[in-house]
């Protein structure tokens, strides 16, 4: 009996610590200037691990997930800090100056033979040199891009205009020339949605800077997703393409980051997006957040994509649905799921930087929260 209460003493102890370690680093969350000094401490931190050499960005991903997806989440954690300095300039404007000048270096990094491999390796021809080519390239071709047009959009100069139109050439070429209006990620694989969205959203990125060129193409695809590649059951866009038809479940991971990405190519269709997601995706019961699947039937999972299913709640669908929750100003919604964030991340704070302690094993889901996170609806705000 003795031990029982010593056990339940300090089983006890532990949850109050949590509760109150997870109420301190809540203080803050409600709106862009209470938690403007926790954004610039988790992007301090970023900075420290992003900005050093390719190789380093390289090794700061895990190895056990093998070659290919080091380098995708190499690729993830440059492109989606780069996208949270674009909305922190655009939040802070005197973090501008320093904003660019990190992008600029989150740019040469991926531009990197080192972080270009990954993608050589699957299609057997360097991305950089197979711009007039037939391969797709569309995950290292739209990150990219979309890197580039955050740097052009708050003041970067015209150092990687050559590259930033070749790329958006290519992109707008090869998709305007598939039956689908769509491109795998690898040969052999399925098409996966999310990655083509990011595409579209570069493209329609670009047509802002460049009167409009490539917009055709964006609401092309656009009408196309609408038309043919939309879930019967939920209503969302499908999360693959296969050849011969689709690919199921819906999944969770993917549709948040199809909303979110939606958010930069047409506003009225990710608002639709985003009610069938919080209908079919969103859970309430227990830890608020994203579920992996909307049966909601699998209480543990391990999953490159979506990270460990616990409860059915998906960390990659949580992290990448914070990006349309924030846009649509759901602030309730919001907090909710930062405060889930807090408690499976638990963030630990150091010298002026912040980080959550599981970004010690998965870096990119520091860089795809702080993205998510500070994506406001700049346009109406």
């Amino acid at each position: 009996m003795k031990k029982l209460i010593v056990i339940l003493v300090v089983v006890i102890s532990l949850v109050c610590l949590k509760a109150a370690h997870v109420a301190w680093h809540m203080r803050p969350i409600g709106s862009f200037q209470t938690e403007k000094q926790d954004i610039l401490d988790r992007s301090s931190y970023l900075k420290g691990k992003l900005t050093t050499s390719p190789q380093s960005v390289l090794d700061a991903m895990p190895s056990f997930i093998g070659n290919q997806f080091r380098g995708e989440w190499a690729l993830y954690s440059c492109s989606m800090y780069a996208r949270a300095l674009t909305n922190i300039a655009r939040l802070y404007p005197e973090q501008k100056k320093e904003s660019i000048a990190t992008i600029d270096r989150l740019i040469e990094i991926v531009l990197s033979s080192q972080l270009r491999e990954y993608d050589y390796v699957r299609w057997a021809r360097d991305p950089l040199d197979d711009f007039e080519g037939t391969n797709s390239h569309i995950s290292y071709y739209s990150h990219l891009a979309w890197m580039i047009g955050g740097y052009k959009s708050i003041g970067g100069d015209s150092k990687y205009d050559e590259v930033y139109q070749h790329l958006c050439a290519a992109m707008n070429r090869r998709i305007v020339n598939s039956p689908s209006m769509n491109l795998p990620t690898y040969p052999g694989e399925p098409i996966y949605v999310p990655d083509m969205l990011l595409a579209i959203a570069a493209l329609e990125e670009y047509s802002q800077f460049y009167d409009g060129k490539y917009h055709d193409t964006v609401q092309r695809w656009v009408d196309t997703m609408k038309r043919d590649y939309t879930d019967s059951k939920t209503g969302l866009l499908n999360s693959y393409i296969c050849d011969g038809g689709i690919a199921a479940p819906i999944r969770g991971s993917f549709a948040a980051l199809n909303c979110y990405y939606l958010t930069m190519v047409d506003e009225e269709f990710a608002r639709d997006q985003y009610e069938k997601l919080k209908a079919n995706f969103f859970q309430t019961k227990r830890l608020t957040g994203a579920k992996e699947f909307v049966d909601g039937n699998s209480l543990f999972g391990l999953d490159i994509d979506s990270g460990p299913i616990i409860m059915n709640l998906s960390p990659s669908g949580t992290a990448f649905a914070l990006g349309v929750i924030t846009f649509f100003d759901d602030k309730d919604t919001r907090t909710a799921f930062l405060r889930t964030a807090e408690i499976a991340g638990n963030t630990v704070s150091i010298g002026g930087q912040s980080h959550y302690l599981l970004a010690n094993l998965a870096l990119v889901g520091e860089a795809i929260t702080l993205a998510a996170r500070t994506s406001a609806n700049f346009q109406n705000n």
